[in-house]
């Protein structure tokens, strides 16, 4: 005969089927989660109620409560495989899981970008460089030959020389 009576264990076994419901309606309790540790505290039964105990002589025997911790287990599990997950931390930290990897992702999309951005105005910047070098050098050749005239530079509202207007 066990430690306690068949009504205890009977009243035992309501509350933590009570409790399992609630958690897996995704209704833990403060700082719990959807767990055998919460599920005991809510059911106030100890935890290792539902583990296998050992006789005195070395053999196992189930826990009084070992068959509830199996059903909330394999109840757990079908939640999970059906894509419902009752814990809404462990929900929360997935969603965050999805959302850091998708950030990491931009995080870098935007530092390759940055990188193209500095090539092209290094580029840029050398092209610019160039194109001055080599209009110094036009003007220097033009000032030697000596029958090279400038421009005279445009007024505003006046049309450019030669345009008829």
């Amino acid at each position: 005969m066990g430690r306690i009576s068949e009504d205890t264990r009977a009243r035992n076994e309501e509350s933590v089927r009570a409790a399992m419901d609630r958690l897996l309606r995704g209704d833990p309790p403060p700082g719990g989660k959807c767990d055998l540790r919460t599920l005991a505290s809510e059911a106030g039964v100890p935890r290792t109620a539902f583990y296998a105990k050992k006789n005195r002589d070395g053999t196992a025997r189930p826990g009084p409560y070992q068959h509830l911790a199996q059903e909330f287990e394999r109840r757990l599990a079908a939640l999970r495989n059906a894509g419902t997950v009752p814990d809404p931390r462990a929900a929360q930290i997935e969603r965050l899981k999805e959302a850091n990897t998708a950030l990491k992702t931009r995080l870098d999309q935007r530092d390759a970008q940055l990188e193209a951005l500095k090539d092209f105005k290094q580029r840029a910047l050398s092209q610019i460089a160039a194109q001055h070098l080599e209009m110094e050098r036009l003007r220097e050749r033009a000032a030697a030959v000596g029958n090279v005239r400038r421009l005279p530079s445009g007024r505003a509202g006046s049309a450019p020389y030669g345009s008829g207007s």
